[in-house]
């Protein structure tokens, strides 16, 4: 567990930063994947000032030592606490390649990083935002690891995207119980891959009838492409919900302890919805960078600021890529 200080007066500001997920090659000194990603994270640092960076998986590919180290560097340069958590491609080397990066990374000072314990996976561990002693906000961080195996209802058998195991369910409940002991009345969870709730949240929100590929960010910012009771939502959804296919009970869980309001994800690189369902908010990051597959409209990081009652906004900032692409800082 880890405490940050919250200013009385002051909030805290938290810059979330998804998938950026280059390889080692594209670290090269002036290769424009390298220069836009660099360029992009210095330009959120500066416009909005936080206390926390948090990586909400995909840092690189797994095996790609070189490209973890460079990715560790730039955000060590920035003189900020930064809290990564894995993706599927982090895992999908398997559990060496990540302890792997785990030693390299608990070596650094700035880096805020627990493995947790053994039997969930590698980095659940807690975050609290305090101010005067009391936790303000309580941030959960959890693996949600690469793949699952998953029957359907024909009983065919297939790999699918990985879900929160039940174990994990027990240690959140655990660490809700410990964070509302000392006062915590809000907290968020902060993954990957997105539970399976995300695709009830954009089944109630999104109206029918529109291709959500086709809206744009602008359009998204009201009341146009969602449903009554959702007109403040925002964010374009430019690619399917890619959660395992059955509900794993987070949400559920979720509900009946009434203290996380915020969901976090990356995972879907062309998603960067914000939708408030039954009281919570679930978030899609957006995307730090052109690694994997982009689009440079949805450049940037997602902003949480904190106040003394928790989470009170969330907001994108877009960076445009073409200064950096070009060379240009």
């Amino acid at each position: 567990m880890f405490r940050l200080e919250k200013k009385p007066g002051e909030d805290f500001i938290v810059l979330n930063l998804s998938d950026p997920q280059l390889g080692d090659g594209e670290w090269a000194e002036d290769h424009p994947n390298r220069l836009i990603l660099e360029g992009t994270v210095r330009e959120l640092v500066k416009r909005v000032r936080p206390g926390l960076i948090t990586v909400s998986g995909d840092l690189a590919w797994a095996g790609n030592d070189a490209a973890y180290d460079a990715l560790a560097d730039l955000l060590d340069s920035t003189g900020i606490p930064w809290a990564p958590m894995w993706g599927n491609h982090d895992n999908q080397g398997g559990p060496e390649k990540v302890e792997a990066v785990v030693k390299r990374y608990l070596t650094r000072p700035l880096c805020l990083y627990e493995r947790g314990p053994a039997d969930l996976g590698n980095g659940n561990y807690v975050i609290r935002i305090e101010e005067e002693g009391r936790p303000v906000e309580g941030i959960l961080v959890m693996d949600s690891h690469d793949r699952a195996p998953y029957v359907n209802e024909k009983g065919e058998k297939s790999e699918e995207w990985a879900k929160l195991w039940p174990a994990q369910l027990d240690w959140y409940r655990n660490e809700i119980a410990a964070l509302e002991a000392d006062g915590c009345r809000d907290t968020s969870l902060f993954m990957h891959i997105p539970i399976y709730a995300y695709r009830e949240a954009h089944a109630a929100a999104e109206k029918p009838g529109i291709d959500p590929k086709s809206v744009t960010p602008e359009q998204a910012d009201g009341p146009g492409v969602w449903n009554p009771g959702y007109e403040d939502s925002f964010g374009v959804r430019h690619e399917g919900i890619c959660s395992y296919p059955a509900d794993e009970g987070m949400f559920d869980l979720i509900l009946a302890l009434g203290s996380t309001k915020t969901l976090v994800a990356g995972h879907d690189h062309v998603n960067n919805t914000v939708i408030r369902y039954r009281g919570v908010t679930f978030v899609y990051s957006l995307k730090a960078g052109p690694g994997c597959y982009w689009e440079p409209s949805l450049n940037g990081g997602t902003v949480f600021a904190v106040s003394s009652e928790g989470v009170r906004e969330i907001r994108h900032e877009y960076v445009d890529p073409a200064p950096f692409a070009a060379g240009r800082s």
